[in-house]
């Protein structure tokens, strides 16, 4: 069976990993959902359109779009709501005192006379119904001036819009729908390039509840495939007038998700993650806004840092998987999800490949060489994943030396037996057992590979010196030559396991690794993993797709190499996400050089202050207005001042002092290690962000629960 690229799984109980969606094939008739006579009809496709014709304005990174109300580009004069209620009264007592003052002539009569002026003499004739008329609505225009004017003075608008009807946020009503060349649910782009038919008969699914928001997404990506030139205009709209809004599947044949846990807005790819909080430290602009995550943001890497159950894998791995998930069925992202089994990173229905290394009931089998035939590429993949972690505390496990001495045996074995060695063979050689040796040599003679004779001779010279990598390489790998990995990463050809070079479809891959007894062979293949994914996705030739791998728990993950693989990744339209119970769980001269690959970095509540101390390093300082307040007591002289300063002591039981305030800027942290290490609340994290186009969030106080 041909898996482009893609190697099956060992058994009969899967299906080939899902290729990508071509030129769609299509069945017979529309699906249509089925219920039983006199069982009520399907919903129709209002909550659907009310959800598609909802606006997503354009906002400041990490925001969530979907219905969004953007607030003033300035935060007003927040005035306390008991002093602007004290100053309406004040206001309003002022203008009564001032017309009744008027009413009763105490301020003389030169407030008439510009009646007198205006009135002919006709109307001068006492108690006539013109001169009622024209003198009292003279008063109402003289009390709508006082009254305007002490309404401006105490701010009488402010407490409408702060406690008025405005304030009360009644239900909108629904307007009439737009017109279809507005109308997202009308399908414009399609009217416009001529496929009208394909756009009436999306527009009936979507009224009719037979379209998702899945569903949407993904024949939006494949009419993004017209338009670049990979499909053709008429085999697009001959799938979309068959098969309606089930058009363009997913390999895997699902249009959504056995369950969902988070919200997510696939129009614009974003998963809400919580909510910004109305704390002083976050910019005017976020302040309760949603916290939101798209491939923008994760295009450049990401890095969660939180102690056990502060919401790392609940909070932000599980949401995040979620909305990867869902756009590889819609046909935008691959996604790898890296985790200990049981950690909750989703159920398996809601992934195509499920690699449980370590138990028997695991369908699908890991490459160990990462799919390639290039033993040089194999031995930089292999030999990062087994010495990565050693560098720095053993300087003869360097990995440029561990690669050489990889690729001088698996050259001359995929020469002699035209594949790379199984686990148990690997050791062997490393080890230097004669047997296995001699039979490669003999091999390599017969074959005349007089070149991979000089690599093994090589080898074999080396395996005499004191420094040599070979015996820590094989103790690496005696990690996985162990029984519970006895029917994994076999290299024989009678079971193909699953590769990442798969990552040029919309995949969906989970691996759950065997921390329980086996958390040295868990980070071996955790790095194994990451080598491999950054190796594959920045070689790929179609970058249109988004690849993402989710690593939970990168405890011991982290090398110089990774550092570099993940600076990379920006460019290939790729990203990582990691997480890590603290910073400690990294080596000291990584740190700085890890936050400075990734460009959203996320401290949740209860880090360390030496955590906080290197968070508030990368996020810098910012220019802060001080204010100094200063007391002095004030001293009376006069018998009459000393009266009045003992009066104000009894009452308000405090000295009188005169306050001097110094304001001034100053440089400040963003976030203080301390702050980070106690000031954030339990469920919340400080969080910055930047997009793959460079603009950047502050970091920002999100609350996780909401």
């Amino acid at each position: 069976m041909d898996s482009e690229g893609t190697q099956d799984a060992r058994g009969t109980q899967a299906g080939p990993v899902p290729r990508p969606a071509g030129p769609p094939q299509v069945p017979a008739a529309p699906p249509r959902p089925a219920h039983a006579p006199g069982t009520p009809p399907p919903p129709d496709g209002s909550a659907f359109l009310a959800w598609l014709r909802t606006a997503r304005p354009e906002t400041l990174p990490g925001i969530w779009r979907f219905g969004h109300r953007p607030r003033p580009e300035e935060e007003p004069e927040r005035i306390p709501g008991r002093q602007l209620f004290s100053g309406a009264l004040i206001a309003f007592l002022v203008g009564w005192l001032i017309w009744s003052l008027l009413w009763n002539g105490y301020l003389g009569g030169w407030w008439l006379l510009p009646l007198y002026a205006m009135i002919p003499d006709s109307w001068a004739e006492p108690h006539s119904f013109a001169s009622v008329v024209v003198v009292y609505a003279y008063y109402v225009l003289v009390a709508g001036v006082i009254m305007v004017g002490v309404g401006r003075l105490g701010r009488w608008s402010e407490i409408w819009r702060r406690y008025g009807p405005p304030a009360w946020r009644p239900t909108p009503r629904e307007g009439p729908p737009p017109a279809p060349e507005e109308d997202p649910a009308a399908w414009p782009a399609l009217r416009a390039a001529g496929a009208v038919d394909a756009a009436e008969r999306l527009a009936s699914d979507a009224r009719a509840g037979l379209m998702r928001d899945v569903d949407h997404a993904r024949i939006a990506r494949a009419w993004q495939g017209v338009r670049t030139g990979r499909h053709s205009l008429a085999t697009f709209t001959g799938a979309v007038l068959k098969d309606g809004a089930a058009a363009c599947p997913h390999p895997s044949g699902a249009r959504d998700l056995p369950v969902r846990q988070a919200r997510h807005d696939l129009l614009t790819g974003q998963v809400r993650l919580g909510t910004t909080a109305d704390d002083p430290r976050n910019p005017y602009a976020y302040r309760g806004a949603g916290l939101a995550l798209g491939t923008d943001l994760l295009g450049t890497s990401m890095l969660v840092v939180g102690p056990a159950g502060s919401g790392k894998t609940g909070g932000v791995v599980r949401p995040v998987a979620e909305s990867l998930c869902l756009q590889a069925l819609a046909g935008r992202t691959a996604v790898v999800v890296v985790g200990a089994a049981g950690a909750g990173l989703g159920p398996s229905d809601a992934y195509d490949v499920v690699i449980r290394i370590g138990s028997p009931d695991s369908v699908y089998d890991l490459d160990l060489y990462g799919g390639t035939a290039d033993p040089d590429e194999a031995a930089a993949v292999l030999a990062e994943a087994l010495v990565g972690d050693l560098a720095d505390p053993h300087p003869g496990s360097d990995t440029r030396r561990s690669t050489t001495v990889l690729a001088q045996l698996l050259g001359p074995f995929r020469a002699v037996h035209g594949r790379f060695p199984s686990v148990p063979e690997l050791r062997q050689l490393l080890d230097g057992a004669p047997a296995p040796l001699a039979a490669l040599r003999q091999g390599l003679q017969e074959a005349g590979q007089e070149s991979l004779l000089r690599e093994l001779d090589a080898r074999e010279r080396q395996m005499g010196h004191p420094g040599d990598v070979g015996g820590i390489l094989a103790d690496r790998v005696a990690l996985l030559d162990r029984p519970a990995f006895a029917g994994f990463f076999d290299t024989s050809g009678e079971s193909r396991p699953f590769t990442l070079k798969a990552l040029d479809h919309p995949v969906r891959v989970r691996v759950d690794l065997p921390e329980r007894g086996h958390a040295d062979a868990s980070r071996m293949l955790a790095r194994l993993v990451l080598a491999q994914f950054t190796a594959s996705v920045t070689v790929r030739e179609d970058r249109s797709l988004f690849a993402c791998l989710v690593l939970d728990d990168a405890t011991g993950v982290v090398t110089p190499e990774a550092v570099r693989g993940i600076q990379r990744l920006r460019s290939a339209n790729a990203g990582v996400l990691l997480t890590l119970r603290t910073l400690d769980d990294v080596p000291r001269q990584l740190r700085g050089p890890l936050l400075g690959a990734t460009g959203c970095r996320m401290a949740l509540s209860g880090v360390t202050p030496w955590d906080g101390q290197d968070f508030a390093e990368v996020w810098g300082k910012e220019w802060t207005e001080a204010r100094d307040v200063t007391d002095r007591q004030i001293i009376a002289e006069s018998p009459a001042g000393k009266a009045v300063h003992a009066l104000r002591r009894a009452i308000t039981g405090k000295a009188p002092t005169a306050r001097a305030v110094t304001v001034r800027q100053v440089e400040r942290e963003r976030w203080s290690a301390s702050e980070l290490a106690h000031a954030v609340p339990a469920g919340h994290a400080v969080l910055s962000l930047t997009t793959v186009k460079g603009e950047h969030a502050p970091p920002l106080l999100v609350d996780l629960r909401e």
